[in-house]
């Protein structure tokens, strides 16, 4: 009898060739679509409905069932709420990497199972070995969609019973599988942004949840050369939607280099790009993934999704670790992820709380 596999199935075309690659593997083959946010568009129609539709056709294509869980409620209170949390203190979160372990390998991997299934598959970019009692989570073939990095806070054992078909697949061959398969979603455009505002203006996003408290903003130097809307709508390295163009007449670029959230105040550098490099940081809620880490080592890390690895140092003291670098680093933002790297594997990552320039 062949092992059934429960796929998270989210309309778009990676989940749909998953689900085709197991189905051709000889699987039995449940596809499942998650809604993790409820909202309705001016037109009264809720943002999730088109994507369930498309989950319908492709699964009507492949001769599988679907069904539909509802998340929505688990996805305020574990992801939503700290999103806010985070813009409130004037951090800059990832949503992604929390849905992740919070969601998708939570709630969602143990409804799966509870159907009875004995895996459970997503569409993401990258790989899993099991062995000897333990779960690594290895880089994709494709090193420009690998997506381990939204995936550094997945615990170990979350990692048990799942299984990534795309692992030596490129975007490229994807693509053609699924319009070699007639797939109706071959050609939908990929997904981008956070979940949650998808194609909406961001900052107009965040004014319906958290008030805004503009402020000054200055140079490291002390001049003060416009005003900022709120500091949640900054990010290190910011350059467009600053307002300051022509504020010094010579040519060259305004870059946020700081944000002072105690006193409300937006620092910013002209042409001078060199305030945004830092030479460590330190990291909180570390999770390692099939790995047991030195209290001193040597790997590779990732503070930004799509960055090369650099190479660190990291020095562990319990949950918490300082990372080293060695070369200075562009705009490492408090509230992202350092992600850490062996040759073949993410060995896991945690909350960047301080930068150290």
């Amino acid at each position: 009898m062949s092992k059934t596999v429960v796929v998270g199935m989210s309309g778009g075309v990676d989940s749909a060739v998953a689900a085709l690659i197991l189905k051709n593997e000889g699987y039995n083959v449940i596809g499942l679509f998650m809604m993790n946010w409820e909202e309705t568009s001016s037109q009264g129609v809720c943002n999730a409905d088109g994507d369930f539709s498309d989950v319908r056709r492709v699964c009507s294509q492949l001769n599988i069932p679907y069904y539909s869980v509802n998340f929505a409620e688990k996805y305020r209170e574990r992801v939503f709420e700290y999103f806010l949390r985070e813009y409130a203190a004037g951090r800059t979160p990832n949503p992604d990497v929390l849905c992740n372990r919070e969601i998708k390998f939570g709630p969602f991997r143990d409804y799966a199972l509870s159907m009875g299934a004995d895996l459970v598959a997503t569409g993401h970019y990258c790989g899993v070995e099991h062995a000897g009692g333990v779960n690594r989570l290895l880089k994709a073939k494709d090193a420009n969609k690998d997506q381990t990095y939204f995936l550094n806070q997945v615990r170990e054992s979350q990692l048990d019973r799942v299984v990534f078909p795309l692992a030596d697949l490129n975007k490229a061959q994807v693509r053609q599988i699924a319009e070699d398969n007639n797939l109706y979603n071959a050609k939908k455009k990929d997904s981008t942004g956070i979940c949650f505002i998808g194609e909406r203006n961001f900052r107009k996003f965040l004014q319906e949840y958290l008030p805004a408290q503009p402020g000054k903003i200055i140079t490291l130097d002390g001049q003060p050369v416009g005003e900022h809307i709120g500091l949640m709508y900054y990010t290190l390295g910011q350059r467009k939607g600053l307002d300051l163009g022509g504020k010094r007449g010579e040519e060259g670029r305004w870059f946020v280099v700081k944000k002072d959230v105690k006193n409300n105040v937006l620092y910013v550098s002209h042409g001078d790009e060199t305030p945004l490099y830092s030479r460590a940081c330190k990291v909180s809620d570390l999770n390692w993934i099939g790995y047991i880490p030195q209290r001193t080592f040597f790997c590779t890390a990732k503070f930004r999704y799509r960055q090369p690895e650099q190479i660190v140092k990291v020095t562990v003291d319990g949950d918490s670790a300082a990372v080293e670098f060695d070369q200075p680093q562009r705009a490492v933002t408090e509230g992202q992820y350092a992600v850490f790297y062996d040759e073949t594997a993410c060995i896991g990552g945690g909350v960047i709380e301080e930068v150290i320039f």
